[in-house]
Order: C-alpha cells, then sequence, then structure tokens
C-alpha cells in the first residue's frame, strides 16, 4: 500500500517518520502528474514545492497554525495532503475544487490566493490579529516565489512586518522564474546571495527579519530540521529556499516555461500531447505580439511593455526582435503603466500589454498618471471575459464597467483579428489620450489574418445585417457567436446585427439609426451587466428618450467560478442557445 493513501490530513502525516518522508515525497510528485498529465493545471510550481509542502505541515499544527500559499499554482500538493486527494481530479473542472486556495474550500485555506503578492500582507494581518486575541504562541507562515516578492505590494508587506513582533515566517520559494524567468535587480541579488558574491548587509537582514539560508529546498531532512529552530524564533524571519521547478519530470525541468501549465502530456515522459491543428486560426495574443513587431519594425516610436507575461501576452516576439524596446518589468503592474505615461510624455507610444483582471490592480496610475494627463498610452488588455479554468480571481469580466467611468478613455473591443490589428495601425498613427484595447483568450476566427492594415474611425461601430424588428448589438469577439445564430435562425429582415466595437466613445450615429427603425434591442458582452456596454445603450437610450425596450446579456453580479469556458457561458447565459431562445420569444410577441 502507498504510504500517500494512508494521507487524509497533516495529522496522518506527523504520525510518519522522518525518514518515511523522501518516499511519501517521491508518490506525491507522481500523484501530481499522473492527474495534471490527464485533467490539465499548473503543473512546475506544485513538483518544485513537494518536500517543502510535506516539512511545512509536518512541523507545524496546521490549520491551526496558518499557512497561505502565493498565487497558489505551488499549492497542488498542499490540497492533496489536506483532505482533497480523492477529488483532486476534478481540479479547475466545473462544479470541482479550485486551482487556487479558497477559504470556502477548505479550513486549511486560511485566505483565497489568485493573484501574486498578496501573502505576505494577508499573513501579517492574520498574525497581528492573533496577537491581539492573545494567541502567542499560533504560528503564521508566508509561501511566496522568487518573482511574487519584487512585486510592490509584497515590499509594502515585508517594510511593515519588519517592525512589528508577530510570530510571522516568510519561505522564499526561490527557483528563479515565475511563469516565465524572473526579472529585475532583486533576481540578481538573489542569484549573488546562492552565489555567495552578494554585498555583506543582506536586505531581509535590513528590514528586520532573521534571515535563513539558502539551503536546499528538496533535502526534507535539512528543511524539517530549519523549520523546527525557526519555530522557536520570536518575531519576523525568512527561509530562502533553493528549489527546481518542475522537479521530478525532466521535461518539466528542462523546459520551465511550457510546463508551467503544459495541458494535455505524457505521464512517463512527459511528452507534450497534440490537441491543436496548424490550420487553426492564431491566439488573439499572437496576433498582437506579432502585429507589434510588424509595425515597431517600421516605428520606432513604439515601445512594448507587460508586468511578466512576456508569453502569455505574446510581447515576447518584440523581446527576441528588438529587445532595446520591450520591457518586462516583474510583477508590478502599477509601475508598469505609470512608466508607461513617461514614456508617452517624452513622445513615444508604449504598446503596454497586461492581462484583464491585473490592470485592476493599477487603476489609480491608469486614472491619475494616463487618463488625467492625456497621454496616449495603449493598454492591450488580454484574456478580456471569462478564461476558463483559472476561475474567479482571473475572469477578466470587470474591465469595461472600471474603465468606462474614466474620462479621457478610448475602449475598444475587437470582434476580429483583422479589427485588432487595424486598431494597432491606428494607435501608432497618433492619439490624443489613452485608448484600452480589449481582447478575450482563445482564436481569433480565420487563418488569413496577416492582411494590409486600415485606420479605424475612433468610435465608429459597423452595421454588419439590416433588419426590421430585433436588432442586437455586440461588443468584441463574442460578436462573432451572434453571426452565427443568426444564420441558424434563418428569419431575413426581421434581425439586424450592430458590430459596435467602441464602448466609449459610443457611436451616436449608429445608435439612433437603430432605435428609430428595431422594436427591440438586445445587447450581448462577455462582461458584467453593471455599469458595462448594456449600461452603456440604456445611458444612451435615456437621453433620447427612446421607449423602445432593451434586453441586456451580461454576466449577473456574481462571482463565476472555474469550468471550461463555454460551460461558463452558458452558466452566465450569454450563450448562442441562451439569446437564441430569448429572440425567439420576442418574435412571438
Amino acid at each position: 500500500m502507498k504510504l500517500l493513501n494512508t494521507i487524509n490530513y497533516p495529522a496522518d502525516l506527523r504520525k510518519l517518520k522522518a525518514t518515511q518522508l523522501p518516499l511519501l515525497a517521491k508518490e506525491l510528485r507522481e500523484f501530481i502528474i499522473d492527474i495534471v498529465a490527464v485533467k490539465e493545471g499548473h503543473l512546475g510550481a506544485s513538483l518544485g514545492v513537494v518536500e517543502l509542502t510535506l516539512a511545512i505541515h509536518y512541523v507545524f499544527n496546521t490549520p491551526s497554525d496558518r499557512l497561505i500559499w502565493d498565487v497558489g499554482h505551488q499549492a497542488y500538493g498542499h490540497k492533496i495532503i489536506t483532505g482533497r486527494s480523492e477529488i483532486f481530479e476534478t481540479n479547475r473542472q466545473l462544479g470541482g475544487i479550485s486551482g487556487f486556495p479558497s477559504r470556502s474550500e477548505s479550513e486549511y485555506d486560511p485566505f483565497g490566493t489568485g493573484h501574486s503578492s498578496t501573502s505576505i500582507s494577508a499573513i501579517l494581518g492574520i498574525a497581528l490579529a492573533s496577537k491581539l486575541k492573545g494567541q502567542e504562541n499560533k504560528q503564521h507562515i508566508a509561501v511566496i516565489g522568487d518573482a511574487s516578492i519584487a512585486s510592490g505590494m509584497a515590499f509594502e508587506g515585508l517594510n511593515h512586518a519588519g517592525v512589528t513582533d508577530t510570530n510571522v515566517l516568510i519561505i522564499l520559494n526561490d527557483n528563479a522564474i515565475g511563469i516565465d524567468p524572473s526579472v529585475g535587480a532583486l533576481k540578481k541579488y538573489l542569484t549573488n546571495v546562492k552565489k555567495g558574491t552578494a554585498k555583506d548587509e543582506n536586505i531581509f537582514e535590513c528590514l528586520n527579519f532573521d534571515y535563513t539560508g539558502p539551503i536546499d529546498g528538496h533535502d526534507i531532512n535539512i528543511l524539517i530540521k530549519e523549520l523546527e529552530r525557526l519555530k522557536m524564533v520570536k518575531g519576523p524571519k525568512l527561509l530562502h529556499v533553493i528549489t527546481t521547478k518542475g522537479k521530478g519530470l525532466k521535461k518539466a525541468e528542462e523546459n520551465q516555461v511550457t510546463y508551467h501549465a503544459p495541458g494535455k502530456f505524457n505521464n512517463q515522459t512527459g511528452d507534450l500531447i497534440a490537441t491543436q491543428t496548424s490550420d487553426q486560426p492564431p491566439k488573439y495574443q499572437d496576433v498582437f505580439g506579432k502585429t507589434l513587431v510588424e509595425l515597431a519594425l517600421k516605428n520606432d516610436k513604439i515601445i512594448g511593455i507587460t508586468p511578466a507575461m512576456p508569453t502569455g501576452s505574446s510581447l515576447k516576439f518584440m523581446m527576441e526582435q528588438i529587445p532595446e524596446r520591450a520591457f518586462d518589468v516583474g510583477i508590478a503592474e502599477q509601475h508598469a503603466v505609470t512608466m508607461a505615461a513617461g514614456m508617452a510624455a517624452e513622445g513615444l507610444i508604449p504598446f503596454c500589454a497586461i492581462y484583464s483582471t491585473f490592470l485592476q490592480r493599477a487603476y489609480d496610475q491608469v486614472i491619475h498618471d494616463v487618463a488625467l494627463q492625456k497621454l496616449p498610452v495603449a493598454f492591450f488588455l488580454d484574456r478580456a471575459g471569462i478564461v476558463g479554468q483559472d476561475g474567479a480571481t482571473h475572469h477578466g469580466v470587470y474591465d469595461l464597467t472600471y474603465l468606462r467611468c474614466i474620462p479621457n478613455l478610448i475602449i475598444f473591443s475587437p470582434m476580429n483579428e483583422e479589427e485588432l490589428r487595424n486598431i494597432m495601425y491606428t494607435v501608432q498613427k497618433g492619439l490624443q489620450g489613452p485608448i484600452a484595447i480589449r481582447y478575450p483568450r482563445g482564436r481569433a476566427t480565420t487563418t488569413n489574418w496577416k492582411q494590409s492594415f486600415q485606420k479605424m474611425k475612433i468610435g465608429i461601430g459597423e452595421e454588419l445585417l439590416k433588419g426590421n424588428k430585433i436588432a442586437i448589438l455586440s461588443i468584441g469577439h463574442i460578436g462573432n457567436t451572434i453571426s452565427s445564430l443568426i444564420k441558424e435562425l434563418n428569419r431575413p429582415g426581421e434581425i439586424g446585427h450592430y458590430n459596435m466595437r467602441f464602448v466609449k466613445p459610443l457611436d451616436e450615429g449608429l445608435l439612433r439609426l437603430v432605435f428609430n427603425t428595431y422594436e427591440q434591442i438586445i445587447t450581448i458582452e462577455d462582461g458584467c451587466k453593471i455599469g458595462g456596454f448594456g449600461s452603456a445603450i440604456l445611458e444612451f437610450a435615456n437621453s433620447i428618450n427612446s421607449p423602445v425596450p432593451i434586453s441586456i446579456f451580461g454576466i449577473d453580479d456574481v462571482f463565476l467560478e472555474h469550468g471550461a469556458t463555454e460551460e461558463l457561458h452558458k452558466l452566465a447565459h450569454i450563450d448562442a442557445f441562451s439569446v437564441k431562445k430569448h429572440v425567439l420569444k420576442l418574435l412571438e410577441i
């Protein structure tokens, strides 16, 4: 019988002899590989912390002692030994467990972590609460990666924690990589620490942390010994451990970027299982990345910026071909936005590629540093809308709402790859202020996408199909669903379709035509209803005192969980079936 089968909770783990733990680590690694190979998910980070996971739960009295995993990419082993091994195969599936730590899922997850660099502030807050409640002996542990600790918020937490006397242990999991390789001066410093060539003063000791390390994060005996010692040390502590991302799967160790989240693969060899054919349309991110290079080669004012997402956003293409004008600033969205503003102030044209859900962390900078000063920064919001298995922390469904209220900001969403390329061409020709361009995670519409550029008129939509009863107004890629739906309904002359393109400014001339022509109007968006595209149409209707009824299809006032994108569209009632049902009902009235 496998040791892992006897471990349901950490209490079972603590009954083992320390000499049994290396075998348990081997079994846990194999368990993660076997399931992720079939069910997909984040692989490399969790493989890298198997020994650390076991050592923490072996030494500390979780869940009474609090443990937070920064981001959660590294928490699979933690989930498996905290009562979720039998349901781990449901990870990231609709109705299954989350791919990230979640308070609602387990008492062993005292704080939800989907975005990076939050763990230090959160664990300090929990530790201060314990102190106020008189729980002086309770331990508080946060595991954070070397890429995440470079973020501004992490340093804010370190700065405060260093002047407290709380029992906080920060474990720095140093593997020199996040999703992409770590960047910046702190990475260089940590490399020097590992090589023994750092300056005499230790940055963490200067911040008043009891620093230990670096130590081998795969030697479970050393880990246990050091954690046992640190458990007896009062005040803020930092343990620096060195790990290998993808440890235990040769392919994952050799190609850490690909095997961060590799999709399906052979659990024995690590070989990826092909699920795509070469004749598929490109991903929107690749249309952006390759078009950016195409434009930048002709316009030396174009700058590419991304906060730690060169592969995910496809800025990697520019970084490879024009490295002097492409910047990965690390996990630092606030810095990325304001740095872009500074460049724009000097006459450059910054193309700032940030996931929709991550731009939320730079909201003040978008308002204060960019829009208020009318600086022509172009924000390219990848992963807009529902993103699938990453779930509530990663769905980019709020951008239309949180951006629409900002003065001076243009908001555009392409229906296809041609419109994305054309707006990029338009941006580099010169705008008088900032623009946000949102597009989904997923593929564009055609393989024949490298067409000649056309300059777009700002604030102008498009009539795709004329009708006389129901007008469907769509924004972005979801409009392709509507085009297919109208063909399926086969009600010629009754249903019109309008690709609005811009949420701000709205094409008021086109909207007046629509409101004067149709009996019913439907809006559809891959975003939240409150304050979004549909709300903008309602506000316009109110401004012209239009009596035409408007139906809004968007995401209700709820946090959508994880699941396949198609499943979540259906759950949110923004799928073709839901719209078709409503259209048929209106046609019967």
